[in-house]
């Protein structure tokens, strides 16, 4: 689907270009029946599993901190379009917490009915006047959905195989990285490696962006506490040590969820 600006999809007038990637293009543009500004997600190819599991599990959250699904067209998704920055730090410690707050309560949302979104990271959330909107959900599993079952029948149609790698490295869980069964924690695990980079605005390890350095960089992990700590010891929050050291455990089960 070729697209510029002064394109139309239906009702929809395309304005501008927001960003490309390797599945679609985003565009900005503009619904002629209710003249509101939106965002246009194009695939690259007809619709594929990615797009379709993404508008699946927008559409399914429905969360103030989580960016709105309001249609779906022929090979591309018509979201809410949100004006802001990528988040990044530092911040100080009080916007930090405010911030925390407002991704785990959309991530929440999500793992209440049964979505984990397996690629947190600061690119995917975005900081608005009106506070955090997690976005790109293209990675999500959908597990279960109790009181929707059209959501349940998309389990057996898994993006991966079990053995498979999917995400971004740097905020990936160990489970993850392994080619395990990523569940609720692993969103948890990439949520702490985000604080950190929130507040202590740099990478929580280098080498973790490598697969093969990623067990001896996953000690560093689990030091954030002492690291952030020695880092901006003046502005670090208190809270940080014990909910960072309880966010990074290699094992799931002792995860903080």
């Amino acid at each position: 689907m070729a697209l510029a600006p002064g394109t139309r999809l239906g009702p929809y007038e395309i304005l501008s270009a927001l960003g490309a990637g390797g599945m679609g293009e985003v565009w900005k543009a503009r619904d002629t029946r209710l003249n509101r500004l939106v965002a246009i997600k194009a695939s690259l190819s007809p619709f594929s599993e990615r797009f379709e599991r993404e508008a699946r599990a927008i559409a399914a959250v429905n969360h103030h901190h989580v960016c709105s699904l309001y249609d779906v067209g022929p090979d591309y998704l018509v979201m809410e379009y949100v004006e802001g920055e990528w988040l990044h730090g530092p911040v100080p410690p009080a916007q930090a917490l405010e911030v925390a707050e407002q991704i785990l309560d959309a991530l929440d949302a999500a793992h209440q009915r049964g979505i984990v979104h397996r690629d947190l990271k600061p690119g995917n959330i975005l900081l608005t006047k009106s506070g955090v909107k997690v976005l790109d959900f293209g990675l999500a599993k959908i597990k279960r959905a109790p009181d929707s079952p059209s959501l349940m029948e998309t389990e057996a149609a898994s993006l991966t195989a079990e053995g498979s790698i999917l995400g971004t490295l740097p905020y990936m869980s160990p489970e993850q990285v392994e080619g395990r069964d990523a569940d609720a924690r692993s969103d948890i695990f990439a949520f702490g490696v985000v604080l950190y980079e929130l507040i202590a605005a740099r990478d929580l390890s280098p080498a973790r962006r490598k697969p093969t350095s990623w067990r001896r960089s996953s000690k560093k992990s689990r030091d954030l506490c002492s690291r952030c700590s020695r880092e901006r010891r003046a502005a670090s929050p208190k809270w940080c040590a014990p909910a960072s050291r309880r966010i990074l455990r290699n094992a799931g089960n002792q995860r903080a969820t």
